[in-house]
């Protein structure tokens, strides 16, 4: 079993005639994942690498192809209204890679989700998306340095989990699912959300979470971790931003420390006070890991 997404996923691609948008569908449809549909408005009827009809809406893509999941390459001032029309389409996973998209879109957005359409996922936005090796990407994360295993990877940080799975790769190590939960202030799935379905998912047999400054997800997922993760799921951390002064935005938009929160040395202190392994540097995140589990 994996989570979220499998080989028999249908990816309809959201901006698919954009700039990104056709890079990133050519490099899924390259990787393996069931791309059924495109989505560009009045551009339907046309067809994208010779195989993936395109659509002027998503409600007509599913209709026809059945698609169940997207990935949106839209632009910010158009992504929130992208990820409705895609839930009101009856998309169940929608993986928003976007970045800049309005607070003020992504609040009405979240409220609409929940109000809604409870049964819909979003990852994202400004995230690189879900992978399950060997099985389907939705996003840009580049598929050839993973490979299938039992580690579950969430993070905010898109550059970090290609990081984290690279070096696990290197050593051996495959993972089950990785999920880039994105850094924006508002998203659709938080640590504790993944870490729910990576306790109940079989396969997954050890997490490797990656938190930045800002906010307190991070300590929230590492009392949830101690509270009801199985004693033997292991989980190693890193906090990405420990040099980053008060006040000073690194990176990502929920990636800032105000008010005396949302520091890396809080973060790490709570991970640790939670039993949990905690990497000193980005080069010793699968190193981490080893430390406190081994793989069969």
């Amino acid at each position: 079993m994996s989570i979220l997404v499998d080989d028999h996923t249908k990816v309809l691609v959201q901006g698919i005639t954009g700039t990104h948008g056709s890079l990133h569908a050519r490099m899924m449809l390259e990787y393996g994942t069931k791309v059924v549909a495109g989505v560009t408005p009045n551009k339907g009827g046309q067809v994208f690498e010779e195989k993936v009809p395109i659509f002027n809406t998503v409600s007509q893509a599913v209709q026809q192809t059945g698609a169940d999941a997207s990935a949106i390459f839209v632009p910010p001032a158009l992504a929130g209204d992208a990820i409705l029309e895609a839930a009101a389409a009856g998309v169940t996973l929608v993986c928003c890679i976007t970045e800049g998209i309005p607070v003020f879109d992504m609040l009405k957005v979240s409220e609409t989700l929940q109000r809604d359409f409870p049964e819909v996922r979003l990852v994202g936005p400004n995230c690189p998306g879900v992978i399950t090796p060997e099985a389907c990407k939705i996003g840009i994360m580049p598929g050839h340095i993973h490979k299938r295993g039992n580690v579950g990877v969430v993070s905010r940080s898109g550059t970090l989990t290609y990081e984290a799975v690279y070096q696990l790769t290197q050593r051996g190590i495959g993972q089950s699912t990785c999920v880039g939960i994105g850094g924006d202030p508002v998203n659709g799935t938080n640590f504790i959300d993944v870490l729910k379905l990576f306790a109940d998912d079989d396969e997954t047999r050890a997490i490797v979470m990656i938190g930045e400054i800002g906010g307190d997800a991070e300590e929230q997922a590492a009392e949830w971790i101690a509270a009801n993760m199985p004693k033997e799921k292991k989980v190693a951390a890193f906090i990405a931003g420990q040099t980053a002064p008060p006040g000073k935005r690194m990176g990502h938009a929920g990636a800032i420390i105000s008010g005396g929160e949302g520091g890396a040395k809080e973060k790490i202190q709570a991970l640790r006070e939670h039993g949990i392994q905690v990497a000193e540097s980005p080069a010793d995140i699968a190193a981490a890991l080893l430390e406190v589990w081994q793989p069969a």
